[in-house]
């Protein structure tokens, strides 16, 4: 035990060495360009309302659900909602989760078996790299974005496989692309996995949708912590996945399920951003803005997130501090969470962040750079 101890500290000594130790403080007041809140829905005072009133007429949906969904904590709101979000979204089914991470754990821990391959993007999110650990299927990577790189990799495999993509990608700001990945993945009659987190509520009903891929794709994730403002997931399918998730997916059936209020927030921040469609407009304005200063960035122009590469520690440190100070919120992103030498300024850029904010921002970082 003493010696476990020991190299736990050990591990932290090295991290807080390199500036990198992970701690956790109160959200910071000041200008945010920093939270995925990116349509504002977070805090938007006429959705609170809306809610507001839902919950006075349904106090009991604030109550705990008791139990997982198999058990007790099934309910009618939580079916209404998987069937509003399935037509929303044009797939046969929907399946709810708490968290995004969650169902990602539920979709590559259960779908692939000890003979199939797990084909994932380097630049995919954590959840699926740890959902891959619990699985039995041999996992490779294929470099970002490279289709090239990917279908040599497909070549070479002769049991069934799972292509994971991410339509927007959350650290470099760029998107996938999907419809040669789709086709790709029908070609080589594989399962394509795309997790939407970041695109879903910026680019309408995300990628997928907008592409009409839902018919080539296996598995569509939407999360609502996001765009959405709220918090949850979904995994959009057919009928035989939803009921192979319900019947072996160990991280919905072990899971109880979330209160009620969780299931209505989500399908009123759908009927929100229906009649609010000039948020996602503000919010390319300001995306517009941000690109016009040109400042070097790997991401897309149309992005809501901003990558700045600093690969180095200290100087990444000491902006992110200084835009602190002049009461900007941004967030400094180091390896592990990126590859070593593409640390990162990480800006997301909201519907609700004015002109003259975005311009003083920039300032700020071009005469660091």
């Amino acid at each position: 035990m003493l010696k476990n101890i020991t190299r736990f500290q050990e591990a932290l000594r090295k991290r807080n060495q390199l500036g990198t130790l992970r701690t956790l403080k109160q959200k910071a007041e000041g200008i945010d360009f920093c939270s995925n809140d990116y349509l504002g829905l977070a805090g938007n005072k006429k959705l609170q309302t809306i809610m507001l009133e839902k919950i006075n007429k349904n106090p009991q949906w604030l109550s705990g659900s008791t139990g997982s969904r198999l058990i007790s904590g099934n309910s009618q709101i939580a079916d209404s909602t998987e069937d509003f979000i399935a037509e929303k979204h044009q797939f046969s089914s929907a399946l709810l989760f708490p968290s995004g991470y969650n169902a990602n754990l539920a979709l590559f821990s259960t779908l692939p078996d000890r003979h199939d391959t797990i084909i994932a993007d380097e630049q995919i999110h954590r959840s699926v790299h740890d959902a891959c650990k619990m699985s039995n299927a041999r996992k490779l990577k294929f470099r970002h974005n490279d289709i090239e790189g990917l279908e040599s990799i497909l070549k070479r495999q002769k049991g069934h496989c799972y292509i994971a993509i991410e339509s927007l990608y959350s650290m470099e700001g760029d998107l996938a692309p999907i419809r040669e990945i789709a086709d790709l993945a029908k070609q080589y009659e594989s399962y394509l996995i795309v997790d939407e987190a970041h695109a879903f509520g910026v680019f309408g009903n995300g990628l997928v949708s907008q592409y009409g891929l839902q018919d080539k794709v296996t598995a569509n994730v939407i999360t609502y912590g996001k765009a959405l403002g709220s918090h949850g997931a979904a995994i959009l399918c057919n009928d035989i996945i939803k009921s192979y998730l319900v019947n072996f997916a160990s991280p919905f059936i072990y899971t109880t399920s979330a209160q009620s209020f969780q299931w209505m927030s989500i399908k009123a921040g759908y009927d929100f951003l229906e009649d609010h469609k000039e948020l996602s407009i503000q919010l390319q304005e300001n995306i517009k803005i941000f690109r016009s200063r040109e400042l070097r960035s790997p991401s897309w122009e149309g992005s809501p997130v901003q990558a700045i590469i600093i690969p180095d520690n200290q100087k990444l440190q000491f902006l992110q501090d200084t835009l602190s100070q002049e009461g900007f919120l941004t967030y400094a992103i180091y390896s592990p969470t990126v590859k070593e030498g593409t640390e990162r300024l990480r800006i997301c850029l909201h519907s609700f962040n004015t002109e003259k904010e975005i311009i003083r921002l920039t300032e700020i970082i071009k005469d660091f750079i």
